[in-house]
This record gives C-alpha cells, sequence and structure tokens, in this order.
C-alpha cells in the first residue's frame, strides 16, 4: 500500500510511557530513493525540539489510527544527539544517530544480507551492528546526501520541452522507499496530477530546485491520471510503467 508523505505529516508519535510529538518531515536518502528519518517535533515536555527518527523505530498503526507507537522511551528520545533539522544530514551525524539508538547502519549491506534499503531492526532493539571497514568508507566521503521531502514540494518538473508542473507530494511503499513523485500541471491542464517514478528522472538540480525527466510535456499530459483521493493499486501501476516505456524520450 502507498502512503503519502503529506498525509503523514502531523500523525503522532508515541513513546512507551507517552506521546513523544508530531511528525513535521522526512529525509530521504538521494542515491536511493528511501525515506531514512522522520524530523518529529516534540511538545511541551521537550520544549518543542526536533528529533530525527528512523522508520524503523516504528510499529504499524492500528487500523483507522493516525498515530505510530516505538519501542523508545521519552528518556531516550531526550538523551538523542543534537542534530540541525534545517539543514542536509551527513554520513557522520547518521552514525552518531544509529549507533546512540542501537540500529545497523542501512548502507552496510554486506552486513544487512542486501537489505539495506529497507530501515528496520536487526535482532532486537539493542543490536548494534559494526562493520569498522564500511564506516571508516563512509568517514572519508562525509557527503551530505540526505533531503527534506517539505524541500522537495514545490520543484519544477522540467520536461525534455520545457517545465511542465512543480513536486506537490511524494508516495511512499511500506519500506519507506519512495515511488512516485506526484507532480501538479495545474499551470498547463486544470486539475491534471501525474506521478513521475525516480527511476524515471534524469536528474535534481538542488541548487535551482527542478527535477528533470526524458519525458515530454505531451507523453505527461496524456499519462493515466493520478487521483489523490484514492491510493495506486497494483494495476494502475503496471499501467503506468507500462505507458511510460513506451513513451521514453
Amino acid at each position: 500500500m502507498l502512503r503519502s508523505i503529506n498525509q503523514l505529516k502531523g500523525a503522532a508519535i508515541d513513546a512507551t510511557d507517552g506521546d513523544i510529538g508530531k511528525v513535521r518531515d522526512f529525509y530521504f536518502d538521494d542515491e536511493q530513493w528511501v525515506v531514512r528519518f522522520l524530523v518529529v517535533e516534540t511538545g511541551s515536555w521537550l520544549f518543542s525540539r526536533k528529533v530525527l527518527l528512523t522508520p524503523g523505530a516504528l510499529r504499524k498503526p492500528a487500523t483507522g489510527s493516525q498515530a505510530f507507537a516505538t519501542d523508545l522511551s521519552r528518556e531516550q528520545v531526550e538523551k538523542s544527539p543534537e542534530i540541525d533539522t534545517q539543514r542536509p544530514v551527513s554520513r557522520q551525524h547518521e552514525q552518531m544517530l544509529l549507533a546512540y539508538y542501537g540500529y545497523p547502519n542501512y548502507w552496510a549491506d554486506d552486513i544487512t544480507g542486501g537489505l539495506g534499503m529497507a530501515p528496520g531492526r536487526v535482532d532486537g532493539y539493542l543490536t548494534r551492528v559494526i562493520n569498522s571497514e564500511v564506516e571508516q568508507r563512509h568517514d572519508r566521503n562525509d557527503d551530505e546526501h540526505l533531503r527534506s521531502c517539505r524541500e522537495v514540494e514545490g520543484y519544477h518538473i522540467d520536461a525534455a520541452d520545457g517545465e511542465i508542473g512543480h513536486v506537490e507530494d511524494v508516495l511512499v511503499d511500506e519500506n519507506w522507499a519512495i515511488r512516485y513523485l506526484v507532480v501538479n500541471t495545474r499551470n498547463w491542464w486544470f486539475g491534471h496530477m501525474a506521478l513521475i517514478a525516480p527511476q524515471w528522472i534524469d536528474g535534481i538540480a538542488w541548487a535551482s530546485a527542478t527535477v528533470s525527466v526524458a519525458l515530454t510535456r505531451e507523453t505527461i499530459r496524456q499519462a493515466p491520471q493520478y487521483d489523490p483521493s484514492r491510493a495506486p493499486d497494483a494495476a494502475f501501476e503496471r499501467q503506468l510503467a507500462d505507458y511510460y516505456q513506451q513513451h521514453r524520450a
């Protein structure tokens, strides 16, 4: 089942001994297109501080609930490393945060059996997996690579023959992998929403806030239309993939 990032904003996050706060943003890996952290604004109990939590800490919400439970205590959250959520998060900061919570480094595929793209726990909450060779390699290449979903919303979409709209939303699957960017083309076709998968994106220019795709504007206009009131099912996704495969510029 696909979920809208916009609809997940404001979801409550509960600790084992009370509420932690509400989701305000998400950080995703701009190399593998997976949500790695949630930005949670704590309530008055922690002076509305913003903290980062990995999706692996969340349990599935109960049916009809907008709240996520965790295995964390308020004290654990309170003592978590301070990270500036107004800036992209570096690998060094990620290592510090994951080590604090006892989570494995998701980029250590040789440890997790190639499952690094799906954030989660290995052998229990307190298990800490350390691979010094992988950590040292990333320490030497401490590039900022996590991006804010809130930042990407509003980015312009550049088709092969000109601008076509802007990013309206992001859809993620149950493993928090980004499956689609929702593109609003209202400046050209009123009410038309299109979906663009990461594999159809040629590149993102962060400085100019643009997403480039090797598709023409007409191709996007004729694509199966996305209805925000309904989550795309498997049949719609197959139809969408077949359509874009046939119309690559």
